[in-house]
């Protein structure tokens, strides 16, 4: 029996980082991000009411989502949201997790609904 030689080739796009699946690498970073905070959103108690919201595992997997989402197109966004980015990233880090304290998922949430606002407004 011959020995078999197996010969891969590497894709760069395919090789690069990848945080989020679905769309296009091209789609617009503003829509995505925008979107995914809205889907997010439809999960969360009403602003003010942070400290009554339940962190259940669809919440803090639609919170993974847009991490990833932030993660993959975040940088792309215009630089006048960078710091609103980077909180987004830090505040999404903490709340898609399910190990974290209760009293920091909150406070995690209220860093993530200002961060969030400004990407949506500065996206508009």
């Amino acid at each position: 029996m011959l020995p078999v030689l197996l010969v891969g080739c590497q894709d760069n796009a395919s090789s690069a980082s990848k945080y989020s699946t679905g769309g296009d690498p091209t789609d617009s970073p503003c829509a995505r991000v925008v979107s995914a905070i809205g889907y997010a959103g439809l999960m969360l108690k009403p602003r003010g009411q942070e400290e009554q919201q339940h962190f259940e595992d669809a919440v803090i997997g639609r919170l993974a989502e847009l991490r990833g989402i932030t993660l993959e197109f975040g940088d792309r966004l215009p630089d006048s949201l960078k710091g609103a980015v980077q909180t987004l990233r830090t505040t999404t880090a903490g709340l898609s997790r399910n190990d974290v304290p209760r009293t920091r998922q909150v406070a995690l949430l209220k860093q993530y609904r200002v961060a969030a606002d400004e990407i949506v407004a500065g996206c508009a």
